[in-house]
């Protein structure tokens, strides 16, 4: 059985910085590529970031590039997503997700098989 785990998320202020987690059991961590997701309230689920399997290639949402970063340690089967200089607007659920390929994740969500439960992140002004 696949679970996928996230930790981290908390109440910041403006400015401020937070690093989730995901722990993925269940599967070959390393041959998968992972993404965080947000959705805030009111709002559909949107990408923000993705990691290929091997960690070279990362990928980013406008929104977020240059603030945050996606990494993943494939010997701790874990995902990363380190979120600096927050925004109230980055106020959501944010939720990781396990996929067969990049395309996936930044493409066809429709087509993703596992997800977290998701961890929430409040950022005060």
């Amino acid at each position: 059985q696949v679970q996928l785990v996230e930790s981290g998320g908390g109440l910041v202020q403006a400015g401020g910085s937070l690093r989730l987690s995901c722990v993925v059991s269940g599967r070959i961590f390393s041959a998968y590529a992972m993404g965080w997701f947000r959705q805030a309230p009111g709002k559909e689920r949107e990408f923000a970031a993705a990691i290929t399997y091997g960690g070279n290639n990362k990928y980013y949402a406008d929104s977020v590039k240059g603030r945050f970063t996606i990494s993943r340690d494939n010997a701790k089967n874990t995902v990363f997503l380190q979120m600096n200089s927050l925004k109230p607007e980055d106020t959501a659920v944010y939720y990781c997700a396990l996929a067969d390929s990049i395309r996936v994740l930044t493409t066809d969500t429709a087509s993703i098989d596992y997800w977290g439960r998701g961890t929430q992140v409040t950022v005060s002004s």
